[in-house]
Order: structure tokens, then C-alpha cells, then sequence
């Protein structure tokens, strides 16, 4: 409370007055509310006006004065006016006994019911588990650690959650949150809101998000008790809409998305064996797979420290070459990779032998059978592993490829035969580019240009395409570590889909892509919350399925879309009226996601506000 002098001039002469004054929250934020007026209590210094206002707060709530001091004729004669006031409104509320009964400590309103309404409805439960989740992994802290205020932590929450819930562009955004009861949840004025703001917490966000992501490991590891010695590391690319000719990482290269006609960049990520992230990177659009290892590990190392003995990292094909292989033995880390295509070809005695083999049951009743075997070859354990389901995969690749692949080869003899193409040296670079475009079959095909450059014919290499076909179906690892079993090997490799998951999630429910931030540190912010609320993801749902309850992140948020927050109007037959802004009930199956997540049933405390007419 405080008091409040008002000045009024009537007649050439000017009359004061005070108002005892408190502050209260509304739903449109805080606004003073006028206890009483308090007359004109005579001139008083600014300390004076303090101690009173204090000391009638303590008086009106009731607080009791160990050190009395000397009577003050002021504040009692304040006290006496709050005090008729209250008796008056309350003989008031006594003549009208349809509007207010006290019963059971309960307050019963009899209202209007023809005039009762419903309004301002949001969706809240999404919001709720996103909100939670925030708040467990210790994210406000993190993020004031690093030298965010609480306006620019509310911020980055409200953008973390919106590409967990709703993900939209940051021109977007802002009616997003103000559709969603994100404004409920979080201390954000979701009406002020607006682009720029979100533009300008991504700028200031840039610079930190290796520190947040460091200790967001230490926060992760201790709440689940994580196994970091397993490390999957795997990278995806997501493309750009526009030229970018400000963002310098943004290039064409190979396009996981099936988009080579636009500008990309490359997003490395590891994941531990329990799928939750680690570190992440972006690289330029057109960097090699193989060349960023080297790289990855020193932005793993900086995130969760030295390697452990036995720390494993495991990377496919793309990242098998033997420099990378060293890469990760110098750093102290074991390997367990995919081997080359080309390295098959050595064990093909050992595939086509039926002993020895180890039939894997499958993870799903329709999975498909898989059979493996270990051997071991300079120094290294190689794991042979024959798919049912494989080998129908790679015989229709294949028989694909070899059907365009020699359709091809006949449009390019028709243009040589009809004359269109008479250059030895182009006829060489375009038998070279049919080579390059079908990898997979041009190697068991013989292509020969007759002496004039006239007519191109062409044989199938037998046994190469017969060892090809053996082949279908079949894969080969390989890993330095001498303590696991055949089955471990493969199950461990087969983890690498958590990295691909990751991927997949952060693209298709978080919408990572496509990317409309021209500017390098936006984009890499971007990819950066797209990264926090993949933590968030996981999180929840590692949560859910260790408390018996395996749901989706996609299901529990379609599910728990129907738990919405609303305004009640209830209209008093006095013609006050009472908004109550409160959640609905939750319904069983929000419930029993709450429960399994350990969070409120409720997102937010009701709120009560009475609108009184004026006189």
C-alpha cells in the first residue's frame, strides 16, 4: 500500500486530498486500486507519508506492533475511515441478499444464468508438459547463468515451446501465443508481442549455446542417469528458402532432403544410447560427411568432458574411412562403424557359408530375421549380419538402377548411331557420367565405343554382377573393441537410429525445415532451440516410458490438446460480474499423462476478478 495525493483547484483556491492506494493484479496486469480517500492529512515529509502507509497496512491485516510507539492521531483517524468504509459496503452487501451468501466459507454468487458466457478459451495442456519440463531440466537457471535476464528466459522458453507444440516462423509466432494459452504459463505479455523481439532474444542468444548446452548434459545426466559411453553420431542437412547471399555457411551440396536445387547447411549431432542429445554443430551446406569427425568429437569433449575407458563412438558408412577410424582412436574413444561397401567383397566365403550363424529375434512380431557372426581379422572384430528384409530392399535398389541405368545406355547409343553425338572425348565423359550417376550396377557392365566412334555396345560382367547379387541382403561391421558379443555389436550399432530419429523428430513434429533466417547466427540459433526442444522431447519421453507409459511425444501432445484454460463469466443478478479464469477439468487420459510425467494436474492457479459497474 501506499498513499496517494491528489490536488483539485475550485475557486481560485486548491484543494488536496489523499488516497490510501494498493496494487492488484488484473488480467490486463497490474493496476492501483483505491482503498479510501484519507482527506487531506496536512503536510508531511516524504518518510513521513512511507511509515504511515506502512503502518496502516499492518494495522489493516491485522499485525500486531511489539514497540508501540507515541498515539498518531493521523493514522487513527485513518484507520477510522478505512473501517466505515468496509462497515458500509459490507450493511450494503447485507440489503441485498441475492447476491452474495457466505456458506461453508464458500462464497455463492446467485447469477444471471441466461447471461453466463465462456470466453478466451486456449489450449493449455501441451504448453503445461513443455512448461514442466522446462523448469526440470533446469533451463531458467542455465539460461540466466549465462547472462540472460528473466525477460529474455521468458522469451526463449516461449520459442523452445512453440517448436515443441506449434512450430511457426518468428514472424508468426506472436499470434501463436496469443492463440495458446502460453500467456497464462508463462510471465509474457503475449498482446505486446510481436517479431522483432524475437528476432532481437535470438541475437542475444547467439554466443551461448555451447555453455547452455554443456551444463544442460550435467543437468540431463544427473536427473535420468544417463550412460555417456555409447556415443551415435550421425549428421542430416536442412535446406533454406532463398538465395542466403549473407550467410556464408549456406551452400548446395548433398541434399538429405531431397532438395539440391536450394542452399543448405549440414547439422552434425551426437546422442547418447538413451537418444538424448549431446552437441551439436552446423557445418557448410556442402561439407563432406567424413571430413567433420575430427571436428564433432572436439565439440563433444568440450560438452561432457574426456572420454571414459570404453567410451564407444559408433558413425556409419560415410564416416568409416580409415583417417576417421584414427580420428577417433586418438581421442581415446573406441569405434563401432558400418565397413565399406567395397570391404564385402572379402568375405563373401564367409557369408555363403551356412555354419556358425546366429539367428537374432526380431524387435517387433513383423520384424525382419536377421542372422550374424563374428570373426576376427587384423585386430579388429568384424561382424557379418544377412537381413531377410535387407535383401529384398537391396535386389529392388538394384534391379531399379539396372533398369534407368540401361535405359540410359540406349538413349546414349541412339544419339551416337543418329550422328548427335560424334566427339569421342564427349561420348567418353558422357559413358563416365552414366558411371557416376549408377554406382550401384555401372561396375558390372562393360561399355566399349567401336574405332570410328560410331556404335557403343556394352557386356554384362558375369560374375560381378552374380557376386552382387550374393551380396543382397548382407552387411558388414567392424569395431577395435574385443569385450562384446556378436549380439551386442549389432544391437549397439543398431542404436544409430536414435540419431536418426532425432533427426526425423526435429524435422517432421519440431519443423527444423525449411529454414527462412538469412543470417548465419540466426540460423544457427534456430537449429539451436529446434535442438533444446528436442531435449524436451526426449525428456518427456523417457519419462513416460520409464513410469510404464510409452507414448509419443506426437500423441501425448495431441492428447492432452483438449485440456484448455477459460474465462468464466458468471453475471451477478446485482449486476456485478465475476470472471474466473481457470483450467477445465482434466479428463482421464490427461490424468494418467500428468501422473506418468509427475507434473500438476493443473497448468495454472485460478484467478478471480469482479467487475463492478460505476455509479
Amino acid at each position: 500500500m501506499y498513499i496517494r495525493t491528489t490536488t483539485r483547484k475550485y475557486k481560485d483556491r486548491v484543494y488536496t486530498n489523499h488516497l490510501l492506494v494498493e496494487s492488484v493484479m488484473t488480467d490486463k496486469g497490474p493496476r492501483q486500486r483505491t482503498i479510501c480517500s484519507l482527506g487531506d492529512l496536512g503536510p508531511k515529509p516524504l518518510e513521513g507519508w512511507l511509515t504511515l502507509a506502512r503502518r496502516l497496512e499492518a494495522a489493516l491485516l491485522g499485525q500486531m506492533v511489539l514497540f508501540e510507539d507515541e498515539p498518531d492521531p493521523v493514522l487513527d483517524a485513518a484507520l477510522a475511515k478505512v473501517h466505515a468504509k468496509r462497515k458500509r459496503l459490507s450493511e450494503e452487501a447485507a440489503d441485498a441478499p441475492k447476491t452474495v451468501e457466505q456458506s461453508g466459507g464458500e462464497q455463492l454468487v446467485r447469477v444471471a444464468i441466461d447471461r453466463v458466457a465462456m470466453e478466451e478459451s486456449r489450449e493449455a495442456g501441451p504448453a503445461h508438459a513443455g512448461h514442466q519440463f522446462f523448469q526440470r531440466l533446469e533451463l531458467p537457471r542455465i539460461l540466466a547463468d549465462v547472462g540472460l535476464d528473466a525477460k529474455a528466459v521468458s522469451l526463449t522458453e516461449l520459442m523452445v515451446l512453440n517448436r515443441l507444440i506449434g512450430p511457426a516462423s518468428e514472424h508468426a509466432m506472436p499470434h501463436w501465443a496469443r492463440t495458446s494459452a502460453i500467456g497464462d504459463i508463462l510471465p509474457v505479455d503475449v498482446a505486446a508481442l510481436y517479431d522483432e523481439k524475437l528476432y532481437r532474444n535470438m541475437d542475444e542468444l547467439a554466443g551461448h549455446t555451447a555453455d547452455i548446452e554443456k551444463q544442460l548434459a550435467a543437468v540431463e545426466r544427473n536427473l535420468f542417469n544417463l550412460d555417456d559411453t555409447v556415443f551415435l553420431y550421425d549428421l542430416t542437412s536442412t535446406y533454406f528458402e532463398g538465395d542466403c547471399p549473407r550467410n556464408e555457411q549456406a551452400k548446395r551440396g548433398y541434399s538429405r532432403d531431397k532438395r539440391p536445387d536450394c542452399k543448405q547447411v549440414v547439422v552434425g549431432l551426437v546422442v547418447n544410447r538413451d537418444g538424448f542429445p549431446r552437441a551439436h554443430e552446423v557445418f557448410d551446406g556442402n561439407r563432406q560427411d567424413r571430413t567433420t569427425v575430427d571436428e564433432m568429437l572436439s565439440a563433444l569433449e568440450r560438452r561432457v568432458g574426456k572420454p571414459a575407458v570404453g567410451t564407444t563412438v559408433v558413425v556409419d558408412r560415410g564416416m568409416a574411412f580409415d583417417e576417421n577410424l584414427e580420428q577417433i582412436v586418438a581421442r581415446g574413444y573406441s569405434y563401432l562403424v558400418a565397413a565399406r561397401q567395397s570391404e564385402r567383397g572379402a568375405w563373401l566365403d564367409a557369408f555363403e557359408d551356412d555354419g556358425d550363424w546366429q539367428q537374432l529375434t526380431p524387435s517387433s512380431a513383423k520384424g525382419p530375421t536377421v542372422r550374424i557372426k563374428s570373426r576376427e581379422r587384423d585386430g579388429l572384430t568384424w561382424l557379418l549380419c544377412v537381413s531377410e528384409g535387407r535383401t529384398k530392399k537391396d535386389r529392388a535398389i538394384r534391379e531399379k538402377q539396372e533398369q534407368r541405368f540401361l535405359t540410359d545406355v540406349a538413349k546414349l547409343q541412339k544419339r551416337i548411331v543418329a550422328g548427335r553425338l560424334k566427339n569421342r572425348d564427349k561420348i567418353h565423359v558422357a559413358i563416365g557420367r552414366l558411371a557416376e550417376r549408377y554406382p550401384r550396377v555401372a561396375r558390372y557392365y562393360r561399355l566399349q565405343l567401336n574405332e570410328d566412334g560410331t556404335e557403343l555396345s556394352f557386356d554384362v560382367l558375369a560374375d560381378k554382377r552374380a557376386k552382387a547379387e550374393e551380396l543382397d541382403g548382407s552387411y558388414l561391421m567392424k569395431t577395435n573393441r574385443k569385450d562384446l558379443q556378436a549380439e551386442e555389436i549389432w544391437r549397439t550399432y543398431m542404436l544409430l537410429a536414435r540419431a536418426e530419429n532425432a533427426f526425423r523428430d526435429m524435422k517432421s513434429p519440431l519443423s527444423e525445415r525449411p529454414i527462412f533466417h538469412h543470417l548465419a547466427r540466426r540460423v544457427q540459433v534456430h537449429i539451436f532451440l529446434c535442438v533444446l526442444a528436442y531435449h524436451l522431447l526426449v525428456a518427456i519421453e523417457t519419462t513416460l516410458l520409464r513410469s510404464g507409459c510409452p507414448l509419443s511425444w506426437e500423441r501425448v501432445r495431441d492428447t492432452l490438446k483438449t485440456h484448455q484454460i477459460a474465462t468464466i463469466v458468471l453475471p451477478a443478478d446485482n449486476g456485478d460480474v465475476l470472471k474466473i479464469r481457470k483450467g477445465t477439468v482434466p479428463e482421464p487420459e490427461h490424468v494418467q499423462i500428468y501422473d506418468a510425467l509427475d507434473i500438476p494436474h493443473q497448468p495454472v492457479r485460478e484467478r478471480r476478478l469482479w467487475l463492478r459497474p460505476r455509479e
